[in-house]
């Protein structure tokens, strides 16, 4: 029997691909799990070892796996799953040799393996070929307007000026429009028509919101044109829309230094170039495994896109292989404008890990290069692991430096110092960063929950809260702020209801449930009250709440008075 006759079957056996048996029913000797092949597994192990490292975001074992099964079975459809993770693995050469053509393949992955064969030629200088396959009629939905933006690379590479200069055009793709008139700028300069390629590049940085990538691609042409007062100034007027980008702000140092002015891309860059894009839409659509194709077919063609990087370690993250994740964000290095970025997001891996003291050494040392958002990281990562006293002194040197602070660190500043106990210096930042944005459902729920909890200012407290649930109805803790404002007021019956809402919407937080107990108590439901208190006791509330269930649990009173509590973030 073919193998893939079986694979219909195979569905729900994909999770147990982990412990695939060898010919003698026994397990296997777990290499499958850890990347390796052992000798004695099936081809049809291997094809679950496969999927199952396919499902959980290793696409690199993946590959392996089925690679092995398609050798040994010739199968064609093994052979298409092996073209999958050969591509998310990064393996292009190997996808490409591996791009399905016959009639048994779907459809989706034919489309697909004409794209990559199209990259590879252009990686490997094969224009005339790429230029081929990029045709209005051999690229097809959803990747026309990847296609259609390559095209004119692999023409310019083929030697087929004047096709290079024409315009892609995807009807009703205005992403094809614009980045098409960008590309087309680009190649008019290689082309030495400099005039046109001017009218291009200007255009892209004319519209209301410029990319960074056409402020970056007319600033350089700008400067090679020996016009740096130009440059400075496109640079400047950007950064006054977007003061932290770091590849705008890395333009502008160069170019104010008196360095060399940036070469023109490459035909390989241009063509990575033109994929980025694509690749970002996809991501923004939520189409996260085509995206990752995108970025490995970007990344063939430029292996030193930072950015791309980036991309590709957020998309590993999210599917849960620290690992991948890990090794794509140490790619950016000190110096490029995307290493602060990739420090940080590479602690956060180490974090969400609970490896804390390998996250906060990656961001300290960050941080110690002085670069504004790698300080600011390293705050976010103390506050994380409640080491609020040294988060407030970098929140302090940060803050200090800004003409007029973002809310956001008056913010971080001000949650750091009302759990340091410091509540008019963190009163003072709350409500500074309210002026700034009176509208966030963040600061609304913090300042009116910290003042609820502390019997003040409770009508005020009480309407800001509100505010914050109208914005945000499915947040647990805005609508226990709510309900516990409630309470606060006297207002029992009311209080019972929104914080029962609050344990329906957040059903693990102990302190919603130790103030659903405390509300229980006072509409006289004394027995349902105890069970909420014992319930607390079982979801691993920190010691203050513990303490207090505790407390009403033993002396059979219930809540004797409002114990003022830490306000909490949403």
């Amino acid at each position: 029997m073919r193998l893939s006759l079986l694979l219909t079957a195979a569905a729900p056996l994909v999770l147990l691909a982990a412990c695939a048996t060898g010919p003698d029913g026994a397990a296997g000797s777990g290499s499958a799990s850890s990347g390796g092949i052992a000798a004695n597994v099936s081809p049809y192990g291997m094809f679950l070892a496969g999927e199952s490292a396919l499902n959980n975001g290793k696409s690199q074992d993946a590959a392996r796996f089925f690679d092995q099964a398609r050798q040994e079975t010739g199968d064609a459809m093994i052979g298409e799953r092996a073209f999958t993770a050969a591509l998310l693995s990064g393996d292009i050469q190997k996808a490409a040799a591996l791009a399905p053509t016959s009639d048994d393949a779907s459809e989706a992955s034919k489309r697909l393996g004409k794209l990559v064969v199209a990259v590879e030629d252009i990686a490997t200088d094969k224009g005339k070929d790429a230029k081929v396959l990029l045709t209005d009629t051999n690229i097809a939905f959803p990747h026309k307007p990847a296609g259609a933006l390559l095209a004119p690379w692999a023409a310019a590479q083929a030697g087929d000026v004047e096709s290079s200069l024409v315009r892609p055009v995807v009807r009703g793709d205005r992403l094809v429009d614009y980045f098409g008139q960008l590309d087309q700028g680009l190649l008019f300069e290689r082309a030495k028509r400099y005039d046109e390629a001017e009218t291009d590049l200007k255009a892209a940085v004319s519209v209301e919101t410029p990319t960074e990538m056409a402020i970056i691609a007319y600033g350089g042409f700008l400067e090679r044109r020996g016009r740096k007062v130009d440059a400075l100034a496109l640079y400047t007027e950007h950064l006054a829309r977007e003061p932290e980008n770091a590849p705008v702000k890395a333009a502008l140092a160069r170019a104010s230094s008196g360095k060399a002015p940036p070469a023109m891309l490459t035909i390989r860059e241009g063509a990575a170039s033109a994929m980025l894009a694509p690749a970002a839409t996809m991501i923004q659509a939520k189409q996260t495994t085509v995206a990752l194709a995108y970025l490995r077919l970007l990344l063939r063609l430029d292996p030193a896109r930072d950015d791309a990087w980036v991309m590709v370690g957020d998309l590993m993250q999210g599917s849960g292989d620290l690992e991948a994740a890990r090794a794509a964000y140490n790619h950016p290095k000190a110096g490029s404008p995307d290493f602060s970025a990739a420090q940080a997001k590479l602690a956060w891996t180490y974090q969400s890990a609970d490896d804390k003291p390998t996250a906060l050494k990656l961001a300290r040392a960050a941080a110690a290069s002085g670069d504004l958002d790698s300080r600011i990281n390293l705050a976010d990562l103390l506050r994380s692991d409640e080491q609020y006293a040294e988060a407030v002194k970098v929140l302090d040197n940060v803050i200090a430096e800004q003409k007029t602070p973002d809310w956001r660190l008056l913010y971080s500043r001000g949650v750091a110092n009302e759990r340091l106990d410091k509540w008019t210096e963190g009163q003072a930042d709350l409500q500074a960063a309210l002026k700034q944005r009176p509208d966030e459902p963040e600061l609304l729920n913090y300042l009116g929950y910290s003042w609820i909890d502390r019997g003040e200012h409770l009508q005020e407290a009480l309407a800001m809260v509100e505010k914050a649930v109208a914005s945000d109805p499915r947040s647990g803790a805005m609508v226990d702020s709510l309900g516990w404002a409630y309470y606060r007021l006297g207002d029992y019956k009311q209080a019972v209801q929104r914080l029962e809402e609050a344990v329906e919407l957040e059903a693990g937080d102990p302190e919603i449930n130790n103030h659903l107990g405390d509300a229980y108590w006072r509409v006289g439901r004394k027995d349902e009250a105890q069970f909420q208190w014992r319930r607390v006791l079982t979801l691993k509330p920190d010691d203050k709440i513990k303490a207090s269930a505790e407390a009403k649990l033993a002396s059979g009173l219930g809540p004797d008075g409002p114990t003022p509590k830490l306000a909490k973030e949403p």
